[in-house]
């Protein structure tokens, strides 16, 4: 499982002409889910996420989590994230579940980090062709991999 974090001063999910999600000072999450993945995953990196200290303190040192700061969070899944560029120039997604695996790990993925945050969380529309808008914070942007538990 892989995530993009970025520390967002705004950001919004829009599918078709609608708004799906929208926050201000947060964490915008990119999810790409591997069919090897499992809910061990999904634990290791929620707890990571909640637990790391991107935010500014008062002195402009990162020492605050998402957690301390009650940011607000959104997650899309993203698929991509799993592309391999070793042949060719043109991306093989082999890595990427269906989604039949893909999506219930997805809407466990997001369950489980509301419940670590204590809160509800944004979401894009799972499989859908969105649009995704932000302004970076920083900018400030943390690649996390499950299977290198850095």
């Amino acid at each position: 499982m892989r995530t993009l974090l970025q520390r967002v001063s705004s950001a919004s999910v829009s599918f078709g002409n609608q708004t799906v999600s929208s926050i201000q000072h947060g964490l915008l999450i990119l999810l790409g889910i591997e069919e090897a993945d499992t809910t061990d995953d999904i634990d290791w990196l929620c707890g990571k996420i909640t637990r790391l200290r991107i935010f500014d303190d008062e002195d402009g040192k990162m020492n605050h989590s998402i957690q301390d700061t009650q940011g607000e969070v959104i997650v899309v899944s993203q698929f991509t994230l799993h592309a391999s560029t070793k042949k060719g120039n043109r991306p093989s997604f082999l890595k990427a579940a269906p989604p039949a695996i893909s999506e219930p790990l997805y809407d466990a993925f997001c369950i489980a980090l509301e419940k670590e945050l204590g809160r509800k969380i944004g979401r894009g529309v799972f499989g859908a062709d969105m649009q995704v808008s932000l302004v970076n914070d920083g900018p400030v942007t943390i690649w996390i991999d499950s299977r290198d538990r850095e």
